[in-house]
């Protein structure tokens, strides 16, 4: 191989392998709420954990088009939901999407959720420099009063 080549893909290869290790996600816990016949909603929860300061910035599933990033939070006394437009990843801080706090939520189902079930959702990320990254998650489907999943299930990393 020519000198200039070698050198070209020495670059090429390095400039890859910072690009990966710059936006790398770890998505540990993954699982999905089951729900009952003809409930159209229901939340999504993990451990997020980012190599470089990032943030969840949208979610998607096959399941329905209808995906967005929540969060509960105490407003007047009462306990409400809302849209949030991403949540926060510092670098190496592991994040919690738990129920009563940041979820993803999947809205306008047209099927039940049943435990035992996988429920597949992308989740993109954006760094601090704009770039976009997507994680695919297959999310086992927990049932209606699990607070938690048990550790080891739905892991992926990106």
């Amino acid at each position: 191989m020519h000198p200039i080549s070698r050198s070209i893909a020495f670059a090429a290869t390095f400039a890859g392998l910072a690009f990966a290790a710059q936006a790398q996600v770890t998505v540990k816990d993954a699982w999905v709420r089951a729900t009952v016949p003809q409930q159209q909603a229901t939340g999504a929860f993990m451990q997020l954990n980012a190599a470089r300061d990032t943030r969840l910035v949208a979610a998607s599933s096959p399941l329905t088009p209808a995906v967005e990033v929540h969060e509960m939070a105490m407003q007047d006394n009462v306990m409400r939901m809302r849209q949030v437009p991403g949540v926060d990843l510092p670098a190496g801080k592991p994040v919690e999407l738990k129920p009563g706090g940041y979820h993803v939520m999947l809205m306008n189902l047209t099927q039940q959720v049943k435990a035992g079930d996988t429920v597949p959702i992308t989740l993109v990320f954006e760094g601090k420099d704009g770039k976009r990254e997507s994680v695919q998650v297959q999310a086992p489907v927990r049932p209606l009063n699990a607070t938690a999943a048990p550790a080891g299930h739905g892991e992926h990393k990106h």
